[in-house]
């Protein structure tokens, strides 16, 4: 039976010892509540998907604001002991793992330790021979390999299996030589190759070998704990076994050990530890002058979720509701980034292995994570986590979190709508640019407001402001027959001043 873990007042931080970092919370008891009220249908998203898919088990969780406010799981980690699937199960999270090793990496380079743009040979000798496709090629940087443009081939069915490759093995790969697709910076093409050079280079760089320096860095001072490189390390009551479904039945696949590509696809972790990654991720928005994580500076991981190779354009992407909505892809730093039609960003990651698949997905201004992982190989997981993301921006209805509204926008917002309609003494207000009036006239300015107003009637009400960033923003001025938005967007000086002023009639069609 499946069972349903409600999260409501705590952080998964406070559970640890050692007192590991918390992200700060932005948020009420009203957003989380708003997620509460949809756990059944959520949970029967996954339970369905899974009893379709044939998954043996799998776990979910939903992260708000820094809380795990849901979580639970279906199913069993281990199909002939029966063990049942629960949060705190560790999954093997394949390509899940890239995000961290992208994440120590920009520590490494935070700490002037390694540059982004410097070619990959200046961290790992056995790099300075590669032949490239042409002449003119340039060298393979740390970006490269971060954001899937080193020129390298997709990987995927090969580099699954090299996961317990020895350090040695790696770099007599290297030595004798690397085969290309393409020449570096010019396209994606998915790369585990890239990732475990990615680990090469922590290791190298920081002195120890990156899994020690990733637990250290990241792992502990998140509170990880229940998370490792190695199986033979976990729990056996809470490891999960991986499966495929063969001729109607689960086979059970062989768990690879712990080895050199372990940075492309290694970990294994659970929904509870995750969680906390997740909110981690989730605290770095919006952009604020709060205290910093120990972990990593909110700004670099912004610097994380920004699109940087483009992947591909889906015109006609549906949610599995069927909802529709053109989509834009690329990819980040060891993460995937989506925009949808209605200017949504998504930042994601799936994972797959043999017996193991695995997926996260975050509105990073909304404050919205989910997490799934499967215990079947190459188990798709994307399509329940966007049924779970549409459901809640569908139903819950919770909106991008945002800092309050600056005092100048708020100032100059309303200076406005007591100079509408009738811009008495405009010229004389020094809250305008010298680009103002020159641009358009006041006497242009004024017949336009006559006509719009005239046409709303008495204004009764003037509206909050939509603030689009600091420095722009809308607000709307509501009259008996009808309503005018109100657009500006003010200057780069100091204090700031209005350079640009749109009057847009909204009322109601009859």
């Amino acid at each position: 039976m499946t069972r349903l873990v409600l999260l409501l007042t705590c952080l998964l931080a406070n559970l640890v010892i050692g007192q590991p970092y918390k992200p700060p919370l932005f948020a009420n008891d009203v957003r989380a509540a708003k997620i509460r009220e949809l756990a059944p249908d959520i949970e029967t998203i996954y339970r369905e998907w899974a009893t379709k898919n044939h998954f043996p088990g799998l776990t979910f969780g939903v992260v708000v604001d820094g809380q795990l406010v849901l979580s639970g799981g279906t199913g069993y980690t281990d199909v002939a002991k029966k063990t049942p699937a629960t949060p705190q199960s560790m999954f093997r999270i394949a390509s899940m793992t890239k995000s961290i090793t992208a994440l120590a990496i920009l520590k490494l380079r935070d700490a002037g330790k390694l540059s982004l743009d410097a070619p990959i040979s200046k961290y790992i000798p056995e790099a300075k021979n590669l032949t490239y496709l042409t002449s003119d090629a340039p060298a393979v940087t740390v970006r490269d390999l971060l954001t899937h443009a080193g020129g390298f081939p997709e990987d995927n069915p090969w580099g699954d299996r090299q996961l317990a490759d020895s350090d040695a093995e790696l770099l007599k790969h290297i030595r004798e030589g690397v085969s290309f697709s393409n020449v570096p910076g010019i396209s994606y093409e998915y790369s585990n190759l890239g990732f475990a050079l990615l680990g090469r280079i922590i290791t190298n760089v920081s002195g120890k070998p990156y899994q020690n320096y990733i637990t250290e860095q990241v792992l502990k001072p998140l509170g990880m704990t229940h998370t490792e490189w190695e199986y033979t390390r976990a729990p056996a009551n809470q490891l999960a076994h991986g499966y495929r479904w063969l001729n109607e039945q689960w086979v059970e696949e062989a768990l690879l050990a712990d080895g050199s590509y372990g940075a492309m696809g290694g970990l294994l972790t659970s929904i509870d530890d995750f969680g906390r990654y997740v909110s981690l991720h989730l605290s770095a928005w919006p952009p604020r002058s709060d205290a910093e994580s120990p972990v990593l500076k909110r700004s670099s991981l912004r610097e994380m979720h920004l699109p940087r190779t483009f992947r591909d354009l889906n015109p006609s992407f549906k949610f599995p509701s069927g909802r529709a909505t053109p989509m834009v892809n690329h990819y980040a730093y060891g993460l995937g980034w989506s925009r949808d039609g209605d200017g949504r960003e998504y930042v994601a990651h799936s994972g797959g292995l043999p017996g193991f698949g695995s997926q996260w997905r975050m509105l990073p201004e909304y404050g919205i994570g989910v997490i799934a992982f499967g215990n079947l190989t190459y188990a798709n997981l994307g399509t329940p986590n966007w049924a779970v993301i549409d459901l809640i921006l569908t139903k819950a209805g919770l909106q991008p979190r945002q800092l309050p509204v600056s005092e100048i926008l708020t100032q100059r917002k309303a200076e406005l709508a007591a100079l509408l309609p009738n811009w008495v003494e405009a010229e004389k207000k020094p809250i305008f640019a010298e680009n103002f009036f020159p641009d358009r006239s006041i006497a242009d300015r004024r017949k336009e407001s006559q006509v719009i107003f005239t046409k709303i009637g008495k204004i009764i009400r003037v509206s909050e402001l939509r603030p689009e960033n600091q420095l722009r923003g809308r607000f709307q001025i509501e009259g008996e027959q009808g309503a005018v938005e109100v657009f500006f967007t003010l200057t780069p000086e100091k204090p700031a001043l209005i350079q640009q002023l749109d009057l847009t009639d909204v009322s109601k069609k009859p």
